[in-house]
C-alpha cells in the first residue's frame, strides 16, 4: 500500500478491489458499522511501562494470533460490513505496523468458517488522548502531564485512537478534521465551574483546551458514483469526575458539534484543522459512526446531547439496532434489547441521514447463550466490552 501525508493524517488508499470499490456504478445496498474494539495496547502490557505502548502492540499485530484480536477479527469477517469504525484502536505513526498489518494479519484470511475480507482503504490520524499539558487539568493538585492531565485521557499519546475501514475509495482531498477545534468557540459551551462558581479550568488552559477528547472527522467515501460522508468521533465517557461534571459536560458538547455540523445555518462557527469554516454542506448524504458514550434513557450523560442528535430531523433515527443477546444480559431492562455494551446501555451508533439512503437491516452482534459464536462475546476479554453496531442501507 502507498501513504501519502494529508494534513497530519497518513491516508492509505491501497490496491482497488475490483469486486467492492467498482467506479461504474453504486451497489444497491452498503452496510455501515460501527465497534469499539478495546484494542489499545495496555491490555496487552502491565500497566505503569506507557514507553512500550506501540512497541507491544505492533507485536501482537504483527503475530496473527492474539486471541483477543482474532475474536474481534472473527466478528468482522462475520458481519463483513464495507465500512467500519473501531474506536479504542490505538494510533501508531506508521500505518504499516498499525491497520494494515491488522488487515493482513487478521482480517484478510479465511479463519474457522469465516471468509476473509480486505479493506484496502482507510483512514487513521492523530487524536488529543494522551496528548501531554503542562496544566492540572482534574485539579487534583498535580501537574501530571498524561492521564487526566492530558488533552484527552490517556497515559501515552494515541491511546484509544480510531481509524476508518473501508472497502471503497476515500476522497483524500476533501477528508476534514477537527481534532484541534477550541471547546471556548463553541458558542454556549457547557463550561465547567467549581461548586463555588468559579472556573474549573486555568484561563490559559481554556483557552488552549480542544473539544474532541479525540477527533472529530469527516471522512468523504466514494461509493461507486455517490459520495457519502462519514462523521467519525468518540467523545469521552461521561464519567469519572466529580460534581463539577466536566467529562459529562464535554460528552455533550462532543455530540453536539455533530447536530451542529449537520444542521443548517447551526455549524457557521465550525473551523477545520485547515482553516476550513462551516458544516456540512446541504443535501450531503451521510452516516454518523461511533462510541458516543451516550444513551437518551440511561446512563450518566447529560442525554439531552444525544436525544437531540437522534432525533435530528436530517437523521433517520427511528429505528434503534437490536440482538437477543442483549435483551438476555438483562432481562428486566425495557432498554436492553438496543443495548450495546457489557455494561448495561447503548453507547456505540450507526446513525444514516435521511437523504440518501432507506434502512434495509440493522443489528447489535450480540449472540444469545447457546447461539452460534455466542464465545466471541461471553467475556468481557473474549473480544471487547462493546459489540459491533451494524446498519444496512440501500443507496438511492
Amino acid at each position: 500500500m502507498k501513504s501519502l501525508l494529508l494534513s497530519g493524517a497518513l491516508l492509505c488508499p491501497g490496491l482497488v478491489a475490483a469486486q467492492t470499490a467498482s467506479s461504474t456504478g453504486t451497489p444497491s445496498t452498503v452496510t455501515f458499522a460501527t465497534y469499539n474494539v478495546s484494542m489499545e495496547a495496555e491490555n496487552y502490557f502491565p500497566r505503569g511501562t506507557p514507553g512500550n505502548s506501540e512497541k507491544v502492540l505492533i507485536k501482537e499485530l504483527a503475530s496473527g494470533s492474539n486471541p483477543q484480536i482474532k475474536n474481534i477479527a472473527q466478528i468482522i469477517k462475520t458481519v463483513r460490513p464495507d465500512v467500519i469504525l473501531l474506536n479504542e484502536f490505538d494510533y501508531i505513526k506508521n500505518p504499516q505496523e498499525g491497520v494494515a498489518q491488522f488487515v493482513k494479519a487478521y482480517l484478510k484470511e479465511d479463519s474457522n468458517g469465516a471468509k476473509g475480507i480486505d479493506y484496502p482503504y482507510y483512514y487513521y490520524s492523530t487524536v488529543n488522548t494522551g496528548q501531554p499539558t503542562p496544566y492540572d487539568l482534574d485539579r487534583n493538585g498535580k501537574k501530571e502531564q498524561y492521564g487526566s492531565d492530558a488533552w484527552g485521557f490517556g497515559n501515552y499519546p494515541g491511546q484509544y485512537g480510531m481509524v476508518l475501514l473501508s472497502r471503497f475509495p476515500i476522497d483524500a482531498k476533501a477528508v476534514r478534521t477537527f481534532q484541534h477545534f477550541k471547546w471556548k468557540d463553541m458558542p454556549d459551551a457547557l463550561k465547567t465551574t467549581t461548586e463555588d462558581g468559579a472556573e474549573w479550568y486555568a484561563p490559559e488552559a481554556w483557552a488552549q483546551f480542544p473539544l474532541s477528547s479525540k477527533s472529530h472527522w469527516d471522512i468523504p467515501v466514494k461509493v461507486g458514483n455517490k459520495t457519502i460522508h462519514v462523521l467519525a468521533s468518540h467523545p469521552t465517557p461521561p464519567s469519572f469526575d466529580g460534581k463539577e461534571d466536566r467529562n459529562g459536560k464535554r460528552n455533550h458538547d462532543e455530540i453536539r458539534f455533530w447536530n451542529d455540523y449537520i444542521t443548517q445555518g447551526k455549524g457557521n462557527y465550525i473551523y477545520d484543522d485547515n482553516g476550513k469554516k462551516g458544516g456540512l454542506a446541504p443535501n450531503a448524504s451521510f452516516v454518523l459512526l461511533g462510541d458516543q458514550n451516550a444513551s437518551p434513557d440511561e446512563g450518566n450523560a447529560i442525554p439531552d446531547g444525544i436525544r437531540q442528535l437522534i432525533n435530528n430531523s436530517a437523521i433517520n433515527g427511528g429505528t434503534a439496532p437490536a440482538s437477543q443477546g442483549g435483551a438476555e444480559h438483562s432481562p428486566t431492562n425495557a432498554f436492553a434489547k438496543n443495548h450495546t455494551a457489557f455494561w448495561r446501555m447503548r453507547a456505540d451508533y450507526v446513525l444514516p441521514s435521511r437523504k440518501g439512503f432507506q434502512i434495509v437491516d440493522s443489528g447489535v452482534f450480540w449472540p444469545a447463550k447457546g447461539e452460534p459464536m455466542a464465545e466471541l462475546v461471553e467475556k468481557r476479554e473474549s473480544s471487547s466490552d462493546h459489540r459491533l453496531v451494524w446498519v444496512r442501507l440501500k443507496v438511492e
